[in-house]
């Protein structure tokens, strides 16, 4: 029986989880709060009490011969990954695990002025997150290469699925940049991101690979609001220009207004096996509720 640890286990680390557990999987899931125990109990996850921030806490994480996901996120400041060097730090004071996945962003990539991206694209992140993602990703293949445990970079797009459409900020009023001058935004369905996970784990033999995450339709974030109000019958959002996105957008949306680029998807299909079954964002919307 596989034995799988889940490091941030949120709705893709669950999602992830109920496709081992199909299959026989035996799933242990990082917790800070003893509240979240019993919900991961109920989904036959066994849970370990643990923080990343205080690495005297991971004693009890069962890591020997075990498949790892690392979800969990860097802190919200900086412009590396403490939580991830301290469990970094508990790995080489144990038996080896047998592989690592990792989920990162496509945001290591920055700017491509609308330009499509492989995983051959140099990297160059221009804001925090993604820069924090990029150490990360560093720390992963420093580590790989002294222990010649495989190590598998998944390089993620924004993700929508059930529970992760933006109802409340459409029908907050949050407004959106013209369509002409709006950037290029790339996408992943939760289902599909879980089922590349479990892919990448099982066809992932040695190494350090990176892989590209998305649908392979990019559209842009106006176009994401619109169709999502649509599928939602809510009324579509307000349209800005570019002068009137800088005095009303959050500094965090504006920095998103500040990179294009088309994700190419085509590695994960051709050397993971993979079938999206929502190839495209109209595919993925028609399997989300919009009571959330």
């Amino acid at each position: 029986m596989q034995q799988i640890l889940i490091i941030g286990c949120g709705d893709i680390g669950k999602r992830v989880a109920r496709l081992w557990i199909e299959t026989g999987g035996n799933i242990f899931a990082l917790i800070r709060k003893i509240e979240q125990a019993n919900q991961l109990r109920d989904m036959h996850i066994d849970p370990v009490i643990g923080d990343l921030d205080y690495p005297d806490t991971l004693a009890k994480l069962p890591v020997k011969d075990t498949l790892i996901y690392y979800f969990a996120p860097p802190p919200d400041n900086g412009y590396d990954d403490p939580r991830l060097v301290n469990f970094i730090n508990h790995l080489k004071n144990n038996d080896p695990p047998s592989k690592l996945v990792y989920i990162s962003t496509t945001g290591v990539y920055g700017d491509y002025h609308g330009e499509w991206v492989t995983e051959r694209s140099p990297v160059n992140p221009k804001n925090p997150r993604s820069k924090r993602r990029l150490a990360a990703e560093k720390i992963l293949k420093t580590w790989q290469e002294h222990t010649a445990i495989p190590v598998v970079i998944l390089r993620v797009a924004g993700i929508y699925g059930p529970g992760r459409l933006p109802i409340e900020r459409i029908n907050s009023g949050q407004p959106v940049l013209n369509e002409k001058v709006a950037p290029y935004s790339n996408r992943i369905h939760s289902d599909d991101l879980a089922r590349i996970c479990v892919a990448a784990a099982r066809h992932i033999l040695d190494g350090y690979h990176i892989y590209n995450v998305s649908d392979g339709h990019p559209t842009t974030m106006t176009d994401y609001f619109n169709h999502v109000a649509m599928h939602a019958g809510l009324k579509p959002p307000r349209i800005l220009t570019m002068e009137e996105a800088a005095h009303e957008f959050s500094p965090m949306m504006l920095s998103f207004l500040k990179e294009s680029k088309r994700v190419d998807n085509r590695k994960i299909l051709q050397e993971l096996g993979i079938t999206l079954l929502y190839p495209d964002l109209e595919t993925g919307l028609k399997h989300c509720q919009t009571d959330q």
